[in-house]
């Protein structure tokens, strides 16, 4: 008796499943509407049980270029578009390298790990080799958006033929300068158009009392301990130098066997005999060259990004209310020509380390939140922060808000994050109002028809990626010495011919070898 009742009821359980089976599919209009919807495909049900799991977890370690680390008023809502639960782990840019360092050698690094320019991914490419991070190659081509990253620039960051990461766009050739164009209309100057005109705008800025305080407390340049970022390198192109590797005698050579190299040392040199830059430059931080400028003491900050004159216009005139600035880029060297170096269309990059990301799948589900990213909903939300609150559209186009320090403090951190560019993400570009901006952004453009591109982007050697940068602080002591009085041109001549012998030679052969 009780096995028969078992039965009925069993049996009139599933004649009523089977009848809500029936009438959820049997709606005409949601048949045809699915029959439509992508996510009625094969990878649309993959995507809803990936919805059905929950939010993915993702830790993300990324440097910091503001003082403060952001509040998750842009994370919340990121996690809200993209399902998923993100932790950041935000270290100062100024310190990123040693903890990137630290936490590869103890294998603690996150799931995504942004790097901190070119030079920090030079460093990891023998990390790389050695299999510690995800190829990613393979993958790209089943997310639609990380589909539409330009090939050209993902070649730049390849290593051994393989693709290990996604970048950070940006534009070729962004440097230049931001200077006080108050102080040079009342001192009757006028934008640099030479090399010379330089040096005695910066002498100018020195000597002749800018801020009429009747006290001599000015400098013309302020620069930090960055070759490459800061002022030396910009000014270097502006000599003719080549971005970082040129030809002689049909040779791939690396720069600072270039004569022009020499005159650039000589240039920085004569500056701060003169006392028209900071004297400790080489043991400046980017914070501290920054504070140096928006305090009112110096007039030229040249390098970086021309774009960083809205951040540092809104910390200036804090301090100097009637200040003006303005950006240029269009400096000739001693024989006439105007050359700009170029970066191979990236300042970053995100690598996957294997130790964090413990299989296929996992990768999948974090390049998934990768591939929402770029889409011009989420893009816009990182790199923008929240319309109405952060920015406004107008002419199609983002102005941000008048509250400079809200949108650093809770913008600026997500912004450095956003992979891709304009043209690949869809975000907005920006609406300018300040005139130095403005001209800024006329100049990128300008910029590019000189640039100057590395030779050896896409080309690899091993003994570089291994020495490479151990061999690299060799130029730089010599370059800070010789700049500092410390080395004559034998001296310096000297340790190019140390980097040579212990390992610069055969960079120099290897990368000729795969040209």
């Amino acid at each position: 008796m009780k096995k028969k009742s078992f039965s009925i009821f069993l049996t009139t359980l599933l004649t009523f499943s089977v009848m809500l089976s029936a009438c959820s599919g049997g709606n005409s209009s949601n048949s045809s509407k699915e029959s439509k919807d992508p996510v009625s495909t094969n990878e649309g049900n993959k995507a809803a049980v990936v919805e059905a799991e929950g939010p993915t977890e993702i830790k993300i370690m990324l440097p910091l270029n503001t003082s403060e680390t952001p509040p998750d008023t842009i994370k919340t809502e990121v996690e809200k578009i993209t399902n998923t639960k993100l932790t950041y782990q935000f270290f100062p840019a100024d310190t990123y390298e040693e903890k990137l360092n630290t936490s590869l050698a103890t294998g603690s690094l996150p799931q995504v790990v942004y790097l901190k320019n070119q030079t920090t991914f030079v460093q990891m490419k023998e990390s790389i080799k050695d299999g510690q991070f995800w190829e990613i190659g393979p993958y790209m081509s089943e997310f639609p958006n990380l589909s539409k990253l330009k090939p050209e620039i993902l070649n730049n960051t390849k290593v051994d033929g393989k693709l290990y990461s996604l970048y950070i766009g940006r534009p070729l050739a962004r440097q230049g300068i931001i200077y006080r164009k108050d102080w040079a209309d009342k001192l009757g100057l006028s934008a640099p158009k030479n090399v010379d005109e330089l040096f005695k705008m910066a002498k100018a800025f020195t000597e002749q009392d800018p801020d009429g305080n009747g006290i001599k407390d000015t400098i013309g340049v302020v620069d930090r301990n960055e070759l490459i970022y800061g002022a030396f390198k910009t000014v270097s192109s502006w000599f003719g130098t080549p971005n970082t590797w040129g030809e002689q005698d049909g040779q791939l050579a690396p720069e600072f066997t270039f004569s022009q190299y020499v005159d650039t040392m000589d240039f920085f040199k004569k500056l701060r005999e003169g006392g028209y830059m900071n004297q400790d430059f080489a043991a400046t931080s980017k914070t501290d060259a920054v504070n140096m400028f928006t305090s009112g003491k110096a007039g030229l900050y040249i390098g970086g990004s021309m774009q960083d004159i809205d951040s540092l216009n809104k910390d200036l005139i804090k301090n100097v209310p009637d200040a003006v600035l303005d950006t240029h880029s269009m400096v000739a060297g001693p024989d006439g020509k105007i050359t700009q170096w170029m970066i191979p269309g990236y300042n970053n990059v995100a690598l996957f380390p294997k130790t964090a990301v413990k299989d296929e799948a996992e990768l999948k589900k974090i390049l998934a939140y990768f591939d929402k990213m770029m889409t011009p909903e989420v893009s816009n939300l990182m790199y923008w922060g929240i319309e109405g609150i952060h920015y406004t559209v107008e002419d199609g186009k983002a102005k941000a808000g008048d509250d400079k320090e809200l949108i650093e403090r809770e913008v600026k951190g997500y912004k450095d994050s956003v992979i891709g560019e304009a043209e690949t993400n869809g975000m907005y570009q920006p609406y300018n109002v300040l005139p130095g901006r403005i001209h800024a952004e006329e100049l990128l453009l300008e910029n590019v028809k000189f640039g100057v591109a590395d030779p050896t982007a896409a080309l690899d050697s091993a003994t570089y990626t291994s020495k490479g940068v151990e061999l690299q602080q060799i130029i730089t002591d010599a370059t800070y010495n010789y700049i500092y009085g410390q080395l004559d041109k034998a001296g310096f001549e000297k340790q190019v011919e140390s980097w040579k012998s212990r390992g610069g030679a055969q960079i120099i052969e290897e990368y000729n070898a795969a040209r």
